[in-house]
């Protein structure tokens, strides 16, 4: 299983040097990134911009694992307004291209969004039409993928949809292409499952994984923490990874840090590390 380090982990006043410093700081290899508006890779980045990312991360030594993006918040892929829903194909469609330029063969995408509960006003949409509309955002998007040769990988997210590891087989089965998967977060599973059963099920469609801890008993996402603070049971979720002989990148998602790390954000870096490293030993 390989190391790497979610962008989002970052809270502190960094750009992204700063950031791929502090991930070799704190003895990070890899880090996953993320799809912007605006930024060093963004909705309107050049080509050649591109580039000097990736060369800025050859330089510090880093491997970009993963492109992510959080814009899907804003732009629900199953959504009833047709430009809206074309705003997510905009965005998927962008992480392509934007990997492959990047040398990144994985992106996270969330395809659809029944409803959220951490979004204001957040539009509520009926399950079955989630599911149809969300299916034809990632089946259009294949041959693009297939093209570029990079992953769609689907994440389990508190967005009230693909609620069980079974129905996420079936999602991810539907479109036979090896380049559709799971992006599997063992935190986001944990308000309502068990990790460990999850990874059993999923199997080989895992192709990436984030790592975070949660206590249930907060039941909002304020109950996201440290990794080793929580409710997880970490000995359990690396039985399952190794039973279904898992080897690919794990990125610690530290969210929300800004509450735990007020004052010397840089920390959060190395103790995640030291947590990742003693998980990686059970």
């Amino acid at each position: 299983m390989k190391q790497s380090i979610s962008i989002w982990s970052f809270c502190g006043p960094w750009d992204l040097e700063e950031k791929f410093k502090l991930a070799v700081e704190a003895g990070f290899r890899a880090i996953e990134i993320d799809l912007t508006e605006e930024g060093p890779v963004g909705m309107e980045t050049s080509d050649e911009e591109l580039r000097q990312v990736r060369s800025l991360a050859d330089r510090y030594g880093l491997t970009l694992s993963g492109l992510a993006s959080a814009l899907y918040w804003g732009a629900n892929g199953a959504s009833a307004d047709e430009g809206t829903r074309a705003r997510a194909a905009a965005i998927v469609d962008r992480q392509i291209h934007c990997a492959s330029i990047l040398g990144i063969d994985a992106i996270l995408i969330i395809p659809g969004t029944v409803g959220a509960d951490f979004i204001p006003d957040c539009e509520v949409v009926p399950y079955d039409e989630v599911w149809e509309r969300s299916s034809q955002l990632v089946r259009k998007a294949i041959p693009a993928a297939e093209k570029a040769g990079v992953t769609l990988c689907i994440e389990n997210v508190w967005n009230k949809f693909l609620l069980s590891p079974l129905e996420m087989v079936r999602f991810v089965e539907q479109f036979n292409s090896p380049f559709v998967g799971v992006y599997f977060d063992v935190g986001n599973s944990l308000a309502t499952g068990y990790p460990e059963h999850w990874i059993q099920v999923l199997g080989d469609h895992i192709k990436r994984i984030h790592f975070k801890d949660y206590r249930r008993a907060v039941g909002t996402a304020d109950g996201f923490c440290d990794l080793l603070s929580g409710d997880v049971n970490w000995p359990e979720v690396m039985k399952a990874l190794r039973a279904v002989g898992f080897d690919g990148w794990i990125a610690p998602e530290m969210i929300p840090p800004v509450p735990f790390y007020k004052y010397a954000p840089e920390v959060l870096l190395h103790n995640t590390k030291r947590a990742f490293d003693a998980i990686l030993d059970l």
